[in-house]
Formats: C-alpha cells, sequence, structure tokens
C-alpha cells in the first residue's frame, strides 16, 4: 500500500530516495518522509503531509547530504495523515528509524505491553510501536541490532515491509519482508531496497526479490539474506525486464493516457508467442503442466478485487463458452471469510496485477490448505503471487503506474481468453478449426484498438456534455456486463462521479427509479447476442427521458435512432468485445476527470497495490 526506498553506498542518497518516491507514490500519496543518515551519525528526518513534491519543497534548504537513508510515502492506515503520522518514525530514543508497508495486526496489545515499561508514543501509527518493540528487545536483552530486528520480528502478527537503520552505524541497513513486497537492488558497492524495481532500474538490473520471512542484512557493501528463525540464505540474484522509458510518461500528459494507448502493444505482447494459428494450438506451460487435470475438472474458482475482479466475470463467460466448465467468481476479499467448499479437485484461478494483493494471497493460502490446484495471471515479475501459485501466466502488459488499471484488464482478459481456448481444445469442446477461427481474430485485436483509440475526439467532446454529472449508469448484457462494471468504476475512481453497473435487463428491477434527462445512461449495445433487447432496453431509458451514449458497431445506422450519442468500435467476435468496448470508456473517465480537475494518476484515497486487508 505505501512505497518505501532505502540506499547505501556511495551516492548521495537524498535524490536517489526521492526520485524513487515520486516512482512509487502510486502506492499511496497521503504523506512522505525521509531520513538520512550522516556519516557523522547525524540522523535528519524530514517528512510532511500531502505528496512527494510537498516534501521535497519543504526541505530546500536543510542538511541533505549523506549517503545513507531511506523514504517512505504513505496510504493511511493507523492514523490521519498529517506530519507526525508520516514515515520515518523513531524509536524512543531516537536510536533507531524506520519506514513500513503494510499492518502490524497486534500493534493495539504491543503497545500497551510497552506503555507500561516506560514507553511515549507521539503517532497513532502501528509502525511506530514496530520501533519501539525493536529498542526494548536491543536494550534488554543485550543484543546487537540485526539480532534485535529478528527477535522482534518474532513478536509480530500481521504484514510488514520494513527498513531499519541505526543512528550509531551508518553503515549499515536493514530490511525485512511479510506479506508486503521488498525489492533489492545490487549494484557496484552499492544497494537498493524498494517496494517494487520501478525506483532502482534506472541504477542496476541486478535485483533480489526478498521471500516472506527474509532479513536482508546490508553492511557497507555487503549483503546478507537470513530467515527469521537466522538460516542464512543464498540471495537469487535476477535481471529486470523492465526499462526505463516503460515507467516515464513519454510526452502523455498523465500515466493513464499513456497506458490507454499502450494497449495495441500490451493486447499484443500479452499473446505473442503463445499463440500458433497454423498449428490450431496455444502454447502456455502453466496450462499444459495441468493438462490432465483440466481435462477433467468440474469447477474453475476464480478470485480477484476490483478491476481484477471484473476480468474474472469475463473469465466466467469464456470458461462456460469454450470450455464448458462451472465457473464461480469470487471477490477474494469474501471468500476467505465464508468457510468456503474447496477440495482438491477444484482448479482456483487468482487474477492480480501487482501480484501482491493482500486479499487475494489470503485466499490462496485458504485455497492451497484445501489442497485445490492454484493458478495465477499477474503483470509484475517475481511478485508473491507467482512465486506461491502452482502455475501461472504473465499478462506482459509492462509497469502500469496510473492507480485507475487500463491495460492490464485488458492484459488480464487476453491471458483468459487464451487460457479458456486452451482448455477447450484440450477438453475437446473446442475444435481446431474454431479454435483457428479465434485465434485469427485475436491477431485482429491491436490493430482494432488502434482504430477504437481514434474515437478519442468524439469522447473527449462527450465527456465535456456530462462532466457535471452527479450519477451515471452503465448497462450491458452478456459479455457487455462486466464492461459495464469496469466502465463504471472507473468513472468513479477518478472522476468521484457516482456510476453503477448493471446487466441491462435489470434496470427495471430498481435503477429505473433514478433515470431523468440528467442522468447519463452507457449502454454497451454492438451487435452481439441479446442485440435487439438492449435496443428495448435503451428505448425504456429513453422514456424516462435518459440520455444514452452507445457503444455500438461500426455500420449500424438503426442505433442514431435510439442513442444521443454513438461511439462505434470495429465488428469483433462476442468473445473479444471486452478488449475493444473497454477502450472508450476508460477514454470518457479520463476526459471527464481531467475536465473536473481530479488528480487522474493519482485520485484520492486509492493505492496501486492493496498489500493490507
Amino acid at each position: 500500500m505505501c512505497g518505501i526506498v532505502a540506499y547505501i553506498g556511495h551516492r548521495e542518497a537524498c535524490p536517489i530516495i526521492l526520485k524513487g518516491l515520486k516512482r512509487l507514490e502510486y502506492r499511496g500519496y497521503d504523506s512522505a518522509g525521509v531520513a538520512l543518515l550522516t556519516p557523522e551519525k547525524n540522523l535528519n528526518i524530514y517528512k510532511k503531509s500531502g505528496k512527494v513534491s510537498d516534501l521535497e519543497t519543504s526541505i530546500e534548504g536543510k542538511d541533505l547530504h549523506a549517503n545513507t537513508g531511506m523514504g517512505h510515502t504513505r496510504w493511511a492506515t493507523h492514523g490521519v495523515p498529517n506530519d507526525v503520522n508520516a514515515h520515518p518514525h523513531l524509536s524512543g530514543s531516537g536510536e533507531f528509524a524506520i519506514i513500513h508497508n503494510g499492518i502490524i495486526e497486534n500493534y493495539a496489545s504491543l503497545k500497551q505491553a510497552l506503555i507500561k515499561r516506560g514507553h511515549e508514543f507521539k503517532s497513532d501509527t502501528d509502525t511506530e510501536v514496530l520501533i519501539h518493540l525493536i529498542e526494548e528487545v536491543y536494550k534488554n536483552n543485550d543484543l546487537g541490532f540485526e539480532e534485535a530486528v529478528r527477535m522482534a520480528l518474532t513478536q509480530v502478527i500481521g504484514a510488514y515491509a520494513i527498513v531499519i537503520l541505526s543512528k550509531q552505524d551508518p553503515n549499515y541497513l536493514i530490511g525485512a519482508k511479510k506479506g508486503s513486497p521488498m525489492v533489492i537492488g545490487v549494484g557496484e558497492n552499492e544497494h537498493f531496497i524498494a517496494s517494487d524495481a520501478t525506483p532502482i532500474v534506472e541504477y542496476t538490473r541486478n535485483v533480489i526479490y526478498l521471500h516472506d520471512g527474509e532479513i536482508a542484512i546490508i553492511k557497507g557493501t555487503e549483503l546478507t539474506i537470513k530467515t527469521i528463525d537466522n538460516t542464512i540464505k543464498t540471495p537469487y540474484i535476477q535481471e529486470l525486464e523492465i526499462n526505463l522509458e516503460s515507467i516515464e510518461k513519454g510526452g502523455y500528459e498523465h500515466f493513464m493516457l499513456k497506458e490507454i494507448y499502450e494497449q495495441p502493444r500490451s493486447i499484443l505482447d500479452s499473446f505473442r508467442g503463445r499463440t500458433h494459428i497454423n498449428d490450431a494450438m496455444i502454447a502456455m506451460a502453466g496450462i499444459d503442466k495441468f493438462e490432465d487435470k483440466l481435462k477433467n475438472v468440474k469447477r474453475i474458482i476464480i478470485i480477484g478485487c476490483g478491476t481484477s475482479w471484473h476480468a474474472g466475470l469475463v473469465g466466467e463467460y469464456l470458461f462456460e463458452d469454450f470450455a464448458r466448465i462451472p465457473v464461480e467468481v469470487e471477490y477474494a476479499s469474501e471468500f476467505r471469510y465464508r468457510n468456503p467448499v474447496l477440495d482438491e479437485s477444484d482448479f482456483v484461478i487468482a487474477i492480480s496485477q501487482s501480484g501482491e494483493t493482500a486479499d487475494t494471497l489470503a485466499a490462496l493460502e485458504l485455497a492451497k490448505s484445501k489442497g485445490a490446484t492454484i493458478f495465477g495471471i499477474c503483470n509484475v515479475v517475481g511478485s508473491s503471487i507467482p512465486r506461491f501459485t502452482d502455475a501461472g501466466a504473465y499478462t506482459h502488459a509492462g509497469p502500469e503506474i496510473g492507480v485507475a488499471s487500463t491495460k492490464a484488464f485488458t492484459a488480464q482478459v487476453t491471458a483468459l481468453i487464451l487460457m479458456a481456448l486452451s482448455i477447450g481444445q484440450k477438453r475437446g469442446t473446442l475444435s481446431s478449426q474454431r479454435l483457428r477461427e479465434l485465434l485469427i481474430e485475436l491477431e485482429t485485436i491491436p490493430s482494432k484498438v488502434e482504430r477504437t483509440l481514434a474515437t478519442d475526439p468524439l469522447v473527449k467532446i462527450i465527456a465535456e456534455e456530462f462532466k457535471n454529472s452527479t450519477n451515471a449508469l452503465y448497462l450491458g448484457r452478456g459479455y457487455g456486463f462486466p464492461i459495464a462494471l469496469e466502465g463504471a468504476l472507473k468513472l468513479k475512481e477518478i472522476s468521484y462521479i457516482h456510476a453503477e453497473g448493471y446487466p441491462a435487463a435489470e434496470m427495471k428491477h430498481g435503477p429505473i427509479a433514478l433515470i431523468d434527462e440528467a442522468m447519463p445512461v452507457v449502454v454497451i449495445a454492438t451487435q452481439h447476442s441479446y442485440y435487439e433487447k438492449v435496443i428495448s432496453n435503451i428505448q425504456e431509458v429513453k422514456a424516462r427521458k435518459g440520455r444514452v451514449i452507445a457503444i455500438a458497431t461500426e455500420g449500424d445506422e438503426e442505433i442514431k435512432n435510439h442513442a444521443d450519442y454513438v461511439i462505434y468500435i470495429p465488428p469483433c467476435e462476442e468473445s473479444m468485445l471486452p478488449l475493444l468496448a473497454t477502450i472508450p470508456l476508460q477514454l470518457l473517465s479520463y476526459h471527464i476527470a481531467v475536465m473536473r480537475e481530479c488528480n487522474v494518476d493519482q485520485p484520492r484515497n486509492l493505492a496501486k497495490s492493496v498489500t493490507v486487508e
């Protein structure tokens, strides 16, 4: 949820940390802070509510010279966003400083015990409790810095990615991980620690992804990895696949707009190398690994949160259409708490852009404990979900910085299409001829997305018309229903307009009461199944003076007689509809948000990677 970055080496730490925090700000932007440890053992801490730019302004003229330091950008959990609750936090004596991403679940009981021992706390955070606990263990057990951290963490319940430094030793940095992501960059006589690789790639491509229960100890230029039970581990260094250009705006006003326009490429990258049209086959190692099980599987369960849950709903249609397997789509946040019926016959698919979503990971742990086969669809190499699952598929969308997901959604849907087609062929529910036709259609989708992006000027005009709306309704049938849900979510996320997605036929069962001349109603009205019924639904809206924005198929002139505005997309197979119809809805949300002067890339109260439950 929060973003952390740290540096130890021969460079000036502060510029590296500030630049890194800006790249991590999509993870949280309630407040920010840095701790800089000078060679003279001065520990300078500067923190500020608001964005990293506010922190940057506030520290102009301060003593920023240090070769060791760390920084934090916060998404508030415990305590309101203000200067006091901002990280880093100090121990009672000021000897130790900490930054933290995650939640210490037993912080209240720890805090009460520490208060009884004379500790005084300045903030409302769980993080300050942890650094006081570390100091308590350090002082009362005659332990070294490293051992005190390790022993204190054995008393902690919850999730954390932490970095700690000691005022007494500027050449000493400790990081630890459980549940929250942490990556270590290995440079020449220098090391970096961050929540993800974006702050690191500029300086080194060699990284280590820390596993749960591991502690990284950096002394000078030496790195040691240990487990919490003090077992030394041999770190696996891998090379980053991302490049610096992919995490910059590239001339676009916002990351979100850049990522919308990257979708022809990200969709192509998600199926490239996996489809073989001439042979009518799909190569997905994770699916091939479980071919025997998938031929006879009785049920697929898809779990996800937010946009990933919407992708899962598309997956439900795909698997039932092509593989004829019953599918249940579950909110990960609810799945583990309702005592679900699971056993070794189930095939569970987890969808997560970041691969670190706490609710999804918890749901996977439950599924694995019941013996189910677990499969991950994820965008981030080295993240927790790919490491935890039995098999999986990367979406290859590239870094997605905008908090509101766009290209990750269409990449997830692309991966689900490939999975459904592959499983359908293996089960004999999809003929080679039909598979070949669908693969040919999939090959055309990137160019059709390009054509759909050309509707941007018209979408901008429509956005101008509806930018001051207070409510909106999105309707769709079949594959159009998850699109309606996703479109409504995008509008809510970034423009703060209340919007709801509904199956078009369900409008009559409640939402129709809301429709009047001020209510924009977005309808997925392409020439696929249920087209005539969708037209009837539009007429019902018009009879209540609602204003209709239709997403329609190129060449459909009839729709102009029913809708106030029509946005045309190229014709496509119905199963591929989400890859096209989603695009104008993303653009509509984007332009409305810009016109309302909302922060498109960093909408209020949200964070990109939700690593707390």
